[in-house]
């Protein structure tokens, strides 16, 4: 078993608050095992924050993220984390409205295709594979250091 991560790598490795953890917490967005007072998140839960923190920065409301979060639990019955893990991509599509999960290029181009109003796509596979990409260049350098999440999040 990995070793898990406390609420000030969360913060550190996606640019979330600690306040907004905390309320994902309370509201049970994502909620982490604890230590006594201690969060302690896994890295199935760091993928999730790091998903949710990219949905709402896309403008999604916390109301529709719970939402997409039920949607891929009850696609997949398992942890998204665990889901994307393997070699397929993950794309989720919206129009505001529905939700389409997708590894298949050629259906996403379909959908793409038919829709009537534009469509938000983020490739799930991308978002979990730069958490643990930035997990394993902590680790190497032993140091913290800004997360590439945040850095993308801001140059957009």
């Amino acid at each position: 078993m990995q070793q898990p991560f406390t609420s000030r790598d969360v913060v550190s490795l996606t640019g979330i608050t600690s306040r907004q953890l905390q309320w994902w917490d309370e509201r049970h967005i994502v909620v982490p095992a604890r230590k006594g007072r201690r969060r302690l998140y896994s890295m199935e839960d760091l993928a999730e924050v790091a998903v949710i923190c990219e949905l709402r920065h896309r403008g999604f409301s916390l109301q529709r993220v719970r939402k997409v979060m039920r949607f891929l639990q009850r696609e997949f019955g398992k942890r998204l984390a665990e889901t994307v893990s393997g070699t397929s991509e993950y794309h989720l599509l919206t129009d505001g409205k529905t939700l389409y999960l997708e590894t298949s290029p050629r259906q996403i181009v379909d959908i793409l295709k038919n829709a009537r109003q534009p469509m938000l796509t983020i490739c799930l596979s991308d978002t979990v594979r730069q958490v643990r990409a930035e997990i394993r260049a902590k680790k190497n350098s032993g140091t913290s250091r800004s997360s590439s999440l945040r850095k993308l999040r801001q140059a957009s």
